[in-house]
């Protein structure tokens, strides 16, 4: 399975950004899709997970800022994020766990998000 990240860029503090993140080449599974963030000399942590039946997860963080959302026949995740600060800065991964029929994980590229004035 492959992931393909899109999305990020250069914003201001308080706008928004949406990420995209598109799985191919899989078939029907049970699995989590994700974000995770990751800056330089911090350990990478999850920004927000939500699973192929639904149940969504956010990092502590988010503090409904962020919405994760999917679109199964896409098979795309996306994440509305909303009221970004400074401290959103980083690098967004995409992943992707699978747990059925097979168990594996996935990352897509990461895709840079500045939150800068």
């Amino acid at each position: 399975v492959q992931l393909q990240a899109s999305g990020g860029g250069l914003v201001q503090p308080g706008g928004a950004l949406r990420l995209s993140c598109a799985a191919s080449g899989g078939t029907r599974s049970i699995n989590v899709m994700g974000w995770y963030r990751q800056v330089p000399g911090k350990q990478r942590e999850l920004v927000a997970s939500i699973g192929s039946g639904g149940g969504i997860e956010y990092g502590d963080f988010v503090k409904g800022r962020f919405t994760i959302s999917r679109d199964y026949g896409k098979n795309t995740v996306y994440l509305q994020m909303n009221s970004l600060n400074i401290g959103d800065t980083a690098l967004y991964y995409c992943n992707l766990k699978n747990s059925w029929p097979t168990r594996f994980e996935s990352w897509g590229q990461g895709t840079l998000v500045t939150v800068s004035s």
